[in-house]
């Protein structure tokens, strides 16, 4: 999967939860002007956003650690195929950061 299409996949999910988490306020707030019946079908549809809620972040959840693992056997088929190259690349990463620490 490209990065475009990644981050357009990610933008749309905070949009969705965004929508969902702006409809739940708005629906607290009517809440809070209504007694009686009306209430508990405002607490019951606050509640059913909230449960959309929680799924989609479930669904981003999901969508992040399969990135991650993708991301993760990419990395570690590269440090397979160029031992050296990585070597090479993370003492110099060590090196700048040890670097950086001890000037402090």
């Amino acid at each position: 999967m490209s990065e475009q299409t990644f981050a357009a996949e990610k933008e749309q999910l905070l949009q969705d939860v965004r929508q969902v988490l702006s409809s739940t306020e708005d629906l607290l707030s009517a809440a809070g002007e209504e007694g009686g019946e009306k209430a508990q079908q405002l607490r019951q549809r606050i509640a059913d956003k909230l449960k959309e809620a929680k799924a989609r972040l479930t669904e981003a959840e999901h969508v992040m650690v399969d990135k991650a693992k993708v991301a993760c056997k990419a990395t570690d088929q590269y440090v397979h195929d160029n031992p050296w190259k990585s070597i090479g690349i993370a003492a110099a990463l060590g090196f700048l950061l040890g670097m950086l620490v001890s000037r402090r």
